[in-house]
């Protein structure tokens, strides 16, 4: 007997619509629109460009993304801004889930009366870094200094190193969304070298700050110097130092990634920081400095529009307590671990028939945090055809190429989740 055709092959209409995924896409989008993608799939079998197998997953796929979907993050990159950077822990998650209903966010239930909002965030935070004088949390990083741009500087001047002049997420400029403000920058220095006389000799009537911004994306090298805080402390201006990456103290694991803690001890009036970076936590500016000058910023017009929600402080106080959250684990990973683990699930996917290999690789921090760091890891490599299906799978799962392998590094991959990992690749090898 010949070959069957592959067209034979194709499900039949009612049988994937049957389907547990499509079922439930259908009570997201309707039967007639989540038809039209099972039609579309089907397509794509019979012209061959997907495997019959896969017609269910290829039409959920297709359809508008509804709920944000959750992800095997087999990349290797700790915090994968596409992916919403850090992964909040059970402790968050449930402090999220309790926040949803009606809380005491802005009230003191003791006497009835209204309380400062979030003060249970607030009141961790300022516990975690002690050098602090204030504390407040605004909606994301760049809120953060854009609050303290503001309030501080707005129709003044900002003295800031030509080689601290970076460029953001989705090419936002920080020169830009400083002028935004009302400010006015003056630049000091070159691209590799800036002096404390360069700061010194510009810092002046018209100064708001002095303005020191961690490169947390890349990394300068050669022939070059910068000033440290402790130098720029004693000018006599403000200096408020963007650490960005949301380290509160210091990291053996990253002893080079600048810590909240430590610019306060060396004199920074103000730190400005990202909280679902390092930290681990949700999305938040967080803002630690001088009494004096975190309650100026607290008190202007502007903090109202950045007021962060109930369910993001939530969050942020479960993280603060938490000694092991995903994004910690993940740093602290221990190679071998992952190369015992990488071989266990290797033997079981070749158990199944897949193919599939144990490869040493390198992990990175990713979010913009601790540019240059390579972690050590292991990965289980696979044929390169099978990233796509395992990506519009489910759940999806997102490895990376390499030089015409797919490898899924399981730093970022919990260990309860491996059973996942295996069922997924062995569904695509099938």
């Amino acid at each position: 007997m010949g070959a069957v055709d592959p067209r034979r092959r194709v499900p039949r209409t009612d049988v994937v619509l049957a389907d547990p995924r499509v079922a439930a896409a259908v009570d997201v989008w309707g039967r007639e629109r989540v038809k039209a993608a099972v039609v579309g799939a089907q397509r794509r079998a019979r012209a061959g460009e997907i495997d019959p197998a896969e017609v269910p997953a290829a039409a959920v796929a297709s359809l508008p993304a509804g709920l944000p979907r959750q992800v095997v993050n087999a990349t290797g990159v700790v915090l994968h801004t596409n992916l919403g950077r850090a992964a909040l822990g059970a402790p968050a998650v449930e402090a999220v889930v309790a926040a949803a209903g009606h809380t005491d966010v802005e009230l003191d239930l003791r006497t009835g009366r209204r309380a400062r909002r979030g003060r249970d965030a607030l009141e961790t935070l300022a516990a975690a870094v002690p050098a602090a004088g204030a504390v407040h949390v605004v909606n994301n990083g760049a809120a953060a200094l854009v609050l303290a741009a503001t309030a501080l500087a707005a129709g003044r001047e900002i003295v800031v190193s030509r080689g601290e002049l970076v460029e953001i997420g989705d090419g936002f400029r920080l020169p830009d969304l400083l002028v935004s403000t009302g400010a006015r920058l003056r630049e000091v220095g070159t691209t590799n070298r800036t002096s404390v006389a360069d700061y010194a000799a510009a810092v002046g009537p018209q100064t708001g700050f002095v303005l020191k911004v961690h490169p947390s994306n890349f990394v300068v090298s050669g022939f070059t110097a910068s000033v440290p805080v402790a130098d720029l402390a004693p000018l006599g201006v403000p200096v408020v130092v963007d650490i960005g990456s949301g380290l509160l103290a210091p990291d053996p694991v990253l002893p080079a990634e600048p810590d909240a803690a430590s610019a306060l001890r060396a004199g920074a009036a103000l730190v400005t920081a990202s909280g679902d970076k390092l930290l681990g936590g949700p999305q938040a500016g967080l803002l630690l400095g001088s009494a004096e000058v975190v309650e100026r910023l607290r008190r202007h017009p502007l903090a109202r529009a950045l007021r962060v929600d109930k369910l993001t402080l939530a969050a942020l106080a479960a993280t603060l307590r938490d000694p092991a959250t995903p994004t910690r684990q993940a740093l602290r990973a221990d190679p071998a671990r992952l190369r015992a683990r990488a071989g266990r699930l290797r033997d079981r996917l070749v158990a199944d028939g897949c193919p599939a290999e144990v490869e040493e690789c390198g992990s990175v921090v990713g979010g913009g945090g601790a540019p240059g760091v390579e972690l050590p890891s292991w990965a289980v490599a696979l044929p390169e055809r099978f990233a796509e299906p395992l990506r519009v799978g489910d759940p999806p799962v997102l490895g990376r190429v390499v030089r015409g392998r797919l490898l899924l590094d399981l730093r970022c991959v919990p260990e309860a989740t491996d059973d996942t990992l295996r069922d997924a690749v062995t569904r695509v090898a099938g």
